[in-house]
């Protein structure tokens, strides 16, 4: 492979944790959210009204809580690895993410990311609305996003590589040249060229021919 995209899931995939359920923890409706976040996640319930469901909760609190979770975010071991591996055999690799851009941005721009997108979290004075704003990113943003930024870099989808665990992340894979199913729940499994699953983002650099270091 010769110029080449990984596109990786964020929550689950990048990162060990489901961003939501840190935030709904601090805004003390975790056990709704998080009860939300696993229905989504098995594709049991509308992505759209999941999200806005879940949103919905945070209703009223301060937008301090994100330096919070921000600081219990955890990297998955081996994503900073994958990183380097990927622009050391001159490739590209992006994240697309159902969760928030206020706590993707940061994330992105310290691992050196090529391209981000997420949903934007709405705040009025400080304070949480309990809505989004911007384009929803759903399983169908995600994959747009990936074939706008091949399309960009004029990359075939044959020669991409899309990470993810999730029913969100189907449509991304299905378009990709090659499908890694990380840790990932039943459906995805069985929809994805190959299966990690050990949670190390490291593993994935062999299929692009690297060992990442």
């Amino acid at each position: 492979m010769s110029r080449f995209i990984v596109v990786c899931d964020v929550d689950s995939t990048l990162i060990n944790d489901e961003v939501i359920d840190l935030l709904a923890d601090a805004a003390g409706s975790g056990d709704e959210v998080a009860a939300l976040t696993k229905r989504a996640m098995r594709g049991e319930i509308d992505f759209a009204e999941a999200l806005a469901q879940r949103v919905a909760t945070l209703r009223g609190t301060s937008v301090k809580v994100l330096d919070d979770v921000l600081g219990a975010v955890t990297l998955t071991n081996g994503a900073r690895q994958l990183v380097h591996a990927v622009h050391e055999a001159g490739g590209y690799i992006i994240a697309v993410s159902g969760g928030f851009y206020e706590i993707l941005n940061p994330i992105a721009t310290q691992l050196g990311l090529d391209a981000w997108t997420a949903n934007g979290l709405e705040a009025i004075d400080g304070v949480f609305t309990g809505r989004t704003y911007g384009p929803l990113i759903d399983a169908a943003a995600k994959a747009n996003f990936l074939t706008a930024y091949a399309k960009k870099k004029r990359i075939p989808l044959s020669s991409t590589i899309a990470v993810g665990d999730g029913a969100n992340d189907l449509a991304m894979m299905n378009i990709a040249g090659l499908s890694v199913g990380f840790c990932a729940k039943p459906e995805v499994r069985q929809a994805a060229h190959v299966n990690i699953d050990v949670r190390d983002l490291a593993l994935v650099a062999p299929y692009f021919g690297r060992r990442a270091s």
